[in-house]
């Protein structure tokens, strides 16, 4: 019988070499593909995900392993989609999350289909998180292992159809155990750092991105109380994100933080800690994993940033793709352009985009 054929998207770290090795294990008929993503001119040795010293990582892996290895263009594609919408968000106001556009339209579509053209029924990636079918046959996505390691956050985006065809293989075992499998394999991505930067901002601070590359939306103007008195001047409302307290340039006899952005009015709102919290939120554009929006309200933990630990609301869905959010105690960085994704238990439901 012929061997399941499956892609892995390679990145030349430490989690994709092991998905590959582990899949080739298993048994499957293994191909490596890497993107290579548009950086900043004179960039292109920095970009967290593609740099030369990425991709020959990456195909000495695939020699190692012994399966073909082919590096796709994705620089104009990700320049039109990831790029634009991280500039785009930023001149909305907004503080966006360009990984969620990145899975749903680079990873999860462009790099998809072409796996799916070269015969694959399937494409892994070193995400840490695990999936699995119920007794409907659909594909729920369930947190990794190790919690500490998870990515299911920036996967909410995935819908039914491309989890059918998605594997992770990496995200049933803790992060430490994955350095030892690469040791073993013989990969020499076994001690590889992790890299946590967003891949196009090159190591560099995304504030000198946007003023090389959309300096107009960097115009200043009020700092204003949330009673409307104007007590200074902000330098681009981009510079600036909810909660943060320092580098704000007013005098004042208490502690002041960014309370929220005006983009409308490029006004920045200020107060003190007590007015930081919020106890609910908008959330737009949501995509429920099972592919079916709940009609009634439901209990769950929801993540307001990557980096967040999971708090308890109720969920209550509206029209057109929204839901409310309503927190059980206030929170205090929830960000417009940041997604809010859904737990229950150990399954994420789904997530969307904070408003």
């Amino acid at each position: 019988m012929a061997k399941e054929k499956v892609v892995v998207a390679m990145s030349g770290g430490v989690d994709s070499s092991v998905a590959a090795a582990l899949l080739k294990q298993q048994g499957y008929d293994v191909t490596g593909m890497m993107l290579r993503l548009w950086s900043e001119p004179g960039k292109e040795d920095s970009n967290r995900c593609c740099t030369p010293d990425a991709m020959a990582q990456a195909r000495r892996v695939a020699g190692i392993l012994e399966i073909p290895f082919y590096v796709i263009d994705a620089k104009d594609v990700f320049k039109e989609t990831v790029v634009q919408y991280f500039l785009d968000g930023y001149a909305r106001g907004e503080t966006p999350n360009p990984c969620l556009i990145c899975n749903r339209q680079i990873r999860w579509t462009f790099l998809l289909n072409h796996a799916l053209a070269l015969g694959a029924e399937f494409m892994a990636t070193g995400h840490y998180v695990r999936r699995m079918k119920d007794e409907g046959g659909r594909i729920n996505l369930l947190r990794a292992v190790d919690h500490s390691k998870d990515q299911s956050y920036v996967l909410h985006v995935l819908k039914q159809d491309q989890l059918a065809h998605a594997l992770f293989p990496v995200g049933e075992y803790p992060k430490p155990e994955i350095r030892r499998l690469a040791a073993d394999f013989g990969l020499p991505t076994a001690s590889r750092a992790d890299s946590q930067d967003l891949c196009f901002l090159a190591g560099d601070d995304y504030r000198n991105f946007l003023q090389r590359n959309a300096a107009e939306i960097l115009q200043p103007g009020n700092i204003e109380t949330s009673d409307g008195v104007v007590i200074g001047q902000h330098n681009g409302l981009a510079n600036y994100t909810i909660g943060q307290r320092k580098g704000l340039g007013v005098a004042s006899p208490l502690p002041l933080y960014v309370i929220t952005k005006h983009a409308t009015r490029n006004t920045l709102v200020v107060g003190t800690h007590d007015e930081l919290g919020v106890t609910e939120i908008i959330v737009r554009d949501v995509n429920w994993l099972n592919g079916e929006a709940p009609s009634e309200p439901f209990r769950a933990e929801v993540k307001i940033r990557y980096t967040a630990k999971e708090v308890e609301a109720l969920v209550s869905p509206m029209k057109e793709r929204q839901v409310s959010v309503k927190f059980d105690a206030p929170v205090r960085d929830a960000t417009a352009g940041q997604a809010a994704v859904f737990y229950q238990g150990e399954v994420m439901v789904g997530g969307g985009i904070i408003t």
